[in-house]
């Protein structure tokens, strides 16, 4: 895979939510982070998502925020 998107978090798929038209995808990225991605139910099938595939949750954003507590 060649991507551009620099924030790119490898994980395994621990479960995917069907919906109407969008699915909830969540990623597993390791020390006890989980990311969730909403796509089409076509992108899911279409990637061959299944819960444990490895995946990537790629980050693309135009601002990125900071915050300290």
């Amino acid at each position: 895979m060649k991507i551009s998107a620099r924030n790119r978090l490898k994980g395994k798929v621990v479960e995917i939510t069907l919906g109407a038209t969008t699915a909830h995808v969540r990623i597993d990225i390791g020390g006890g982070s989980i990311v969730t991605s909403s796509i089409t139910n076509e992108a899911v099938t279409e990637l061959g998502l299944t819960v444990g595939s490895d995946a990537y949750a790629v980050v693309k954003a135009s601002d990125v925020m900071v915050a300290v507590d």
